[in-house]
């Protein structure tokens, strides 16, 4: 049941408790730290670097308001792994899978430590493999992994619930550390505990240009901050700041969300009350995730579930057919056509070409530090991020050295109108986006 809903804002963001939006910047100042973005890639970096450097200036600039971007408009999933890499041996493997999985855990600490009043849950997700070889192929790799100490299940079609032997899962992989995150109860309630540690955060103050140097001059409307450090935390709105925009695909994913009803009522339909999410193997990926108010929250599946508009906007003005995402939604849920849909929305992805996040620092004077591209897993990579930043900016990469997002190089894409045409052609065409397949590492 689909209802006739107007506005584009998240579950996320309906529920959140009012506040007043704080101040825009006005005037000129300086500091040591300007963090553009006040997402979760922003945030999580304000907070590390003003862990360890609790009397360095830092400045956090929002264009909007705190989690308005992809980390208020996302699908809820918290996820292991980096999308776009196939490693190459089960070492390999599990290395990549524990630096993502600290991602979590720093997640999980900030929300323990700080006491915060969050709606989360970390008790496991599905991943559904639809193909023979896929199945067979995640099988041996979950044995080779839980022999390098991951806690790791492979189910196979027998274990299964009936709904997704439906849709034609052969089998699963269970991530018990996996989880879901509502961003913005997040986001929220970890800012006042950043203007506690000092960090002063600007809503309404849209980075309109910036002058790089040694010292960085960011100018929004309001004034110019000046900083001897800049950290990018804009993923799919990177592009319009002048950086990496032959190498970034803002894409919008259309998301729907039910009406809460009861664990029990949901047990009977189908979905397992102690898993907090799924996602499958199909190009097109479906996604979903139980919040902890009992709310089926789905996306993907489908070509109409994703939009591109021309030049990688990163507003989406296009049609969103949540149709299509709902129809998807019940092949999943085939019992759930009763459910009322109270919420849809379209959020930003920020994506690679092979798919693969990149973090890191350039510039002439190393001082610009960036973390995007996170391809899907942004809820988990952009707070790891966070980390990540904090270590560069400390001259200390000893962790993340050899990890595939770390200074990962970025893919060339086309440029319009080849990239528009290509998406629109391709997805037409095959039903799967353009991408440079990843290579082994």
């Amino acid at each position: 049941m689909l209802a006739h809903i107007d506005e584009n804002r998240s579950l996320w963001a309906l529920r959140a408790t009012p506040r007043e939006v704080l101040p825009s910047l006005v005037g000129d100042l300086d500091c040591d730290v300007a963090i553009i973005g006040g997402g979760f890639t922003g945030m999580s970096t304000a907070y590390h670097i003003a862990q360890r450097h609790p009397h360095k200036r830092i400045v956090l600039l929002e264009a909007r308001r705190v989690a308005n971007g992809g980390s208020g408009r996302n699908g809820g999933l918290m996820l292991n792994w980096v999308n776009g890499v196939e490693p190459g041996d089960p070492g390999r493997a599990a290395a990549i899978w524990r630096a993502t999985c600290a991602g979590i855990d720093l997640v999980e600490g900030i929300i323990r430590e700080h006491k915060l009043d969050v709606r989360w849950r970390r008790d496991g997700t599905l991943s559904v493999h639809t193909r023979e070889s896929g199945a067979a192929q995640a099988q041996r790799e979950v044995e080779a992994l839980r022999a390098e100490g991951l806690p790791l299940q492979f189910l196979d079609r027998s274990a299964l619930p009936a709904r997704l032997r439906m849709v034609g899962a052969l089998g699963a992989t269970f991530d018990p550390t996996s989880g879901h995150l509502d961003g913005v109860s997040y986001l929220e309630a970890l800012l006042p505990v950043l203007q506690r540690m000092g960090v002063h955060v600007y809503e309404n103050s849209a980075v309109t240009r910036i002058e790089e140097g040694a010292t960085h001059r960011i100018h929004t409307a309001g004034g110019v901050v000046k900083a001897a450090a800049m950290v990018l935390g804009t993923n799919a709105y990177t592009t319009r700041l002048g950086y990496f925009g032959n190498r970034l695909f803002p894409l919008f994913a259309h998301v729907v969300a039910t009406e809460p009803r009861t664990a029990m009522d949901w047990s009977t339909r189908g979905w397992s009350p102690d898993v907090a999410g799924f996602d499958d193997d199909l190009d097109r990926i479906a996604y979903g995730c139980m919040t902890t108010d009992n709310e089926l929250v789905f996306g993907g599946g489908h070509n109409a579930a994703y939009g591109y508009g021309f030049g990688g906007q990163t507003a989406w003005s296009g049609r969103a057919d949540y149709d299509a995402v709902y129809r998807r939604f019940l092949q999943y849920m085939p019992g759930a056509g009763d459910i009322k849909v109270a919420h849809r929305w379209s959020g930003p992805v920020a994506l690679t070409w092979n798919r693969i996040c990149a973090m890191g620092v350039r510039g002439d004077a190393k001082n610009v530090y960036y973390a995007l591209g996170y391809s899907g897993h942004g809820v988990t990579l952009a707070n790891l991020a966070g980390r990540v930043l904090a270590d560069l900016y400390d001259q200390d990469d000893r962790t993340w050295k050899g990890l595939p997002f770390y200074q990962g190089p970025m893919a060339w894409m086309p440029p319009e109108p080849a990239r528009w045409m290509g998406y629109h052609a391709m997805t037409k065409l095959t039903g799967k986006t353009p991408r440079k397949r990843g290579v082994k590492h």
